[in-house]
């Protein structure tokens, strides 16, 4: 079971998908809407839906027919690094000019109990399926980060897995650590969608595929594939030092590390259709445009978040 809200009229829609790919609209607005009823009633959220939609028609259209948001207005979208070997040898590479025998100190905390967590974006800098990812202007080293999402709830329970982007400048990073949040943060630096799938239909969250594509123009230009089995870390884990002192909301995301890097010598250009798709959730689109190009189309340009 998957949730996705989509446009209609103006209006965002709250929807659930079956395994069928049936669409059935419902009366909430939000997901945590639908987590608090299951709760009072002690069900799951998945099964407290499946006996929701039978009173709901579904829709004609399937989910790809529709105008789809992000699946969730996060309040907040944190994101852990160097949870991966490979994301471990992409950030040495940055951080000592192309040198592949050094050890630094994204060995240090490859290894270490704390792991990496940094703050990534708010609802307002995220675009949701089909919207447009900026390109930073000071930077000549850009990418995607594929990522799996966790939507957890204000005590770090995790409600349901998304598909993220997590933009870096892997230039800017590379050159100081202490550059991270500029090489992690910016107008519109962060996309989730195009689903949330609900975690108690999630028999291994560990098992899930990871495809990364980029496309120029018409042609491949990227193609990378990784698995959440390949994670060092584990959910919880991750989830447990982002609630260290640190309050959080229902609905924030946590975006769990990369293992898919594009080649060494690839950047992304204006114009660069990104895919990321993870098995069971669905593949998540975005547009790649400089900072010029989204602040000359904002005035006009569709909400992907709201």
């Amino acid at each position: 079971m998957r949730i996705i809200r989509y446009l209609q009229q103006g209006e965002p829609i709250l929807a659930a998908v079956t395994e069928e790919q049936a669409v059935h609209p419902l009366e909430q607005r939000e997901l945590f809407e639908l987590v608090e009823k299951a709760d009072a009633e002690g069900m799951s959220v998945s099964g407290w839906l499946s006996r929701e939609i039978e009173r709901r028609p579904a829709i004609a259209d399937r989910m790809q027919a529709l105008t789809l948001l992000a699946p969730i207005a996060a309040p907040e979208v944190w994101a852990a690094g160097v949870t991966y070997e490979r994301s471990k040898e992409a950030r040495n590479y940055e951080a000592t000019g192309g040198r592949l025998d050094a050890t630094t100190f994204y060995d240090k905390v490859y290894e270490a109990e704390r792991p990496e967590i940094f703050f990534k974006s708010t609802a307002a800098r995220t675009v949701g399926p089909g919207g447009t990812v900026c390109l930073r202007s000071d930077s000549s080293w850009q990418i995607p980060e594929p990522e799996l999402g966790l939507v957890i709830d204000r005590r770090g329970r995790i409600i349901g897995y998304t598909v993220g982007n997590d933009m870096s400048c892997r230039d800017i990073e590379g050159e100081n650590p202490l550059y991270l949040p500029q090489a992690k943060m910016w107008r519109r630096s962060c996309s989730i969608g195009p689903a949330i799938r609900l975690a108690d239909t999630v028999d291994d969250p560990y098992a899930l595929d990871i495809v990364c594509r980029i496309y120029r123009g018409d042609r491949l230009a990227v193609e990378g594939s990784a698995s959440t089995g390949q994670l060092k870390r584990r959910f919880d884990e991750l989830v447990g030092f982002l609630l260290r002192d640190n309050e959080i909301w229902d609905g924030t995301v946590l975006l769990t590390g990369t293992c898919i890097v594009p080649p060494n010598e690839f950047t992304l250009l204006d114009g660069d259709r990104i895919e990321i798709e993870i098995s069971g959730i669905g593949t998540l689109v975005n547009y790649v445009q400089t900072v010029e190009r989204v602040m000359d189309n904002d005035g006009n340009s569709q909400s992907y978040v709201s």
